[in-house]
């Protein structure tokens, strides 16, 4: 099982903050956006080789454990 917390960094120079993959440049926003426009993993990992399967999967829990902790106030 992955643990996002030993992929994903926080520099503030880096991106202006935004969590990225181990250092490098691509962000988890990226990653995601990616995921969400339909493109597959075996695709992204394709169009950049320096990520792994493993960065792919990071990401997502990133966002769930995001999810999990926002908190819904539903207005009528």
């Amino acid at each position: 099982m992955v643990d996002y917390k030993d992929i994903i960094t926080i520099e503030p120079g880096k991106r202006s903050g935004k969590p990225c993959i181990r250092g490098m440049r691509i962000t988890v926003y990226d990653v995601l956006g990616y995921l969400a426009s339909g493109m597959s993993k075996k695709e992204i990992l394709n169009d950049f080789p320096e990520l792994t399967e493993e960065d792919i999967l990071a990401c997502l829990k990133f966002a769930a454990e995001g999810e999990r902790k926002t908190l819904y106030v539903h207005h009528k």
